[in-house]
């Protein structure tokens, strides 16, 4: 595309805007990008289009009460309906990292059917994040090739295992192994405790399948000090960032690591539009930044280009980066780019209660809930007829608390407020975590007459579930409700809020396959006909899996990372 500003580019001498590498984007995936080419002793040039934020010093609600706020941390009717999409993800404590609708809007062939969550700040999506942790196995990365979705991943477990490892030993991640194939174990830290609850809910379950196991999340809250942080506080306030290093984010640990090596120039306010390609040498050169405040337009220029600005930003660069080699987008022979959008849907399951246990209560604020790994279609004896694939169930039990029940607590003066200080029923809810297929019509494109502030054509999205995902919401539903009911608890209701696509994962838009004929990177994250350009953020997923994928990001982007400096040396790119 032509620059927007083209008559202010600054250029400032090719010399001195060169760099061995370019990460761009600070979230989970770009973060590990920084750390890893930095440590390897490249030059490494880091932009984030969003504003900085320094770790501790700019968490600025992170130790505030509700009264502190203005509007007792929630959010004003004003606030919903200016960004009736960005207020999904945040209350007024986490404001601050979340990006408004008003300031970046995007556009939807479907008005209401996706909720894209943004942060745009140095870390990105790493300071609220959900800190769900686990690993895919073969079933995952199988899947595509034996029900016939989508396109094969040219890599299996064997190939990312050690990768995993390398992660989680520097993040720490507590939980606990349960030697399930299709849910690999992985390096833990001790686990956070059950409630009485949920450990009812467990035992039951033991007792009465064979296919199930209930284990508690596996989450990058830590229980004890890791590397210099935490341990985790059970604050629960993670999404306002968390100035004890409870949790791993690229603000508390990946970014420092980069920039304790002295590799690592971060420029944040830097909106990278474009990637320069050039068609002599056959390989991209550098790219375009549009500074966000002043609107300036500089060219940065490097050996190797790592793109992880979240999978539908970067599938944005690349369909914007278009010249003559590659008229509709840089790397997409394949007419893969963009397309593929995948999501794990949520929020259908089951909720319930119990009498029992009224002496019984648990101190702090758990960031994590109990987990059970997917059941349905591992073999012939869980194989359904009516769907592929499957999902996994996230959940929790607690007392109900005063906020849930002064409406309905009759009364008044000191009797209601000592009915308000006693806790009362224990709760428990089910969600499931469900895979949705890989379909080549949910998609993110360029709109041919909108544009943004900055002059760069919004994205548009069409994305819908289909009938799998619908057929297997029921199960969910059932499912869940049934476990519930052996395991005594009473008032089980199952419940289906249809959320939109967005409040999942987003993932695929250039997607890894074989074959550059339908795919748009290889095994090794490199764009197919543009070697120097790697792609390692939630664009590359080729099936989305069952479980949370922000580890299978950082495992793929350490190992792309070791690929692409061994390739660098080799004088291969």
């Amino acid at each position: 595309m032509g620059d927007p500003k083209q008559v202010n580019i600054n250029n400032k001498g090719v010399a001195q805007n060169t760099y061995d590498a370019i990460v761009v984007g600070t979230g989970i995936s770009g973060g590990w990008a920084a750390k890893e080419l930095c440590q390897k002793g490249l030059k490494t040039l880091v932009l984030e289009r969003g504003r900085m934020v320094e770790h501790v010093k700019d968490y600025t609600t992170a130790n505030m009460s509700p009264w502190e706020f203005p509007h007792h941390g929630q959010n004003p009717l004003k606030e919903l309906a200016a960004n009736p999409i960005s207020t999904i993800f945040h209350d007024e404590g986490a404001k601050p990292f979340v990006t408004s609708d008003e300031e970046y809007p995007y556009l939807q062939d479907k008005p209401g059917s996706f909720a894209w969550a943004r942060g745009f700040q140095v870390g990105g999506r790493s300071l609220i994040w959900g800190r769900q942790v686990y690993r895919f196995s073969d079933l995952d990365f199988e899947a595509n090739a034996k029900d016939g979705y989508g396109v094969d991943w040219p890599i299996r477990y064997k190939d990312i295992e050690p990768w995993y490892s390398y992660i989680e030993n520097f993040i720490g991640v507590s939980g606990q192994a349960e030697g399930l194939p299709q849910l690999p174990d992985g390096n833990f830290l001790p686990p956070f405790e059950m409630n009485c609850m949920e450990q009812q809910l467990k035992d039951t379950v033991k007792a009465n399948y064979k296919d199930r196991v209930v284990t508690m999340g596996r989450v990058t809250n830590i229980t004890k000090g890791w590397d210099g942080r935490g341990p985790c506080q059970a604050r629960n306030l993670c999404s306002r960032g968390c100035p004890f290093g409870g949790y791993f984010s690229s603000n508390a640990s990946t970014l420092p690591a980069a920039a304790a090596t002295g590799n690592m120039t971060l420029l944040p306010d830097s909106i990278v539009y474009e990637v320069i390609y050039d068609e002599v040498l056959q390989k991209a050169t550098g790219v375009k930044v549009m500074n966000a405040i002043t609107k300036e337009v500089t060219q940065y220029f490097a050996k190797i280009i790592f793109l992880n600005a979240s999978s539908l930003a970067t599938a944005g660069i690349l369909l914007r980066s278009t010249s003559r080699r590659f008229p509709n987008g840089l790397g997409n022979d394949s007419g893969q780019l963009g397309h593929n959008i995948m999501d794990h849907f949520l929020m259908s399951g089951a909720r319930c209660e119990t009498d029992e246990f009224a002496d019984k209560y648990y101190s702090g604020r758990r960031p994590a809930g109990i987990y059970i790994p997917r059941f349905r279609n591992l073999s012939n004896q869980t194989a359904r007829k009516d769907y592929v694939r499957g999902w996994g169930y996230q959940g929790a039990a607690e007392r109900t608390h005063w906020e849930d029940r002064w409406k309905t607590i009759e009364g008044f003066g000191p009797d209601f407020k000592k009915q308000l200080t006693q806790p009362g029923n224990w709760t428990m809810w089910l969600g499931g975590w469900g895979e949705t297929l890989p379909y080549f019509d949910n998609q993110v494109s360029l709109d041919k007459e909108q544009k943004d502030k900055w002059g760069l054509p919004l994205l548009r999205i069409n994305f819908s579930h289909r009938q799998n995902e619908d057929i297997m919401r029921k199960d969910i539903e059932a499912s869940a409700a049934e476990m519930m009911e052996k395991a005594g608890f009473k008032n089980v209701q199952t419940f289906d809020y249809r959320l939109p696509g967005g409040h999942g994962h987003e993932m695929g838009t250039a997607r890894m396959g074989r074959d550059p004929k339908t795919s748009v990177v290889n095994s090794n994250n490199q764009l197919h006909s543009v070697k120097n350009v790697f792609i390692t953020d939630g664009s590359f997923m080729t099936s989305a899996g069952t479980a949370n994928p922000s580890l299978t990001y950082m495992a793929f982007t350490a190992r792309a990372c070791d690929f692409a400096v061994t390739e660098l040396k080799k004088g291969n790119i």
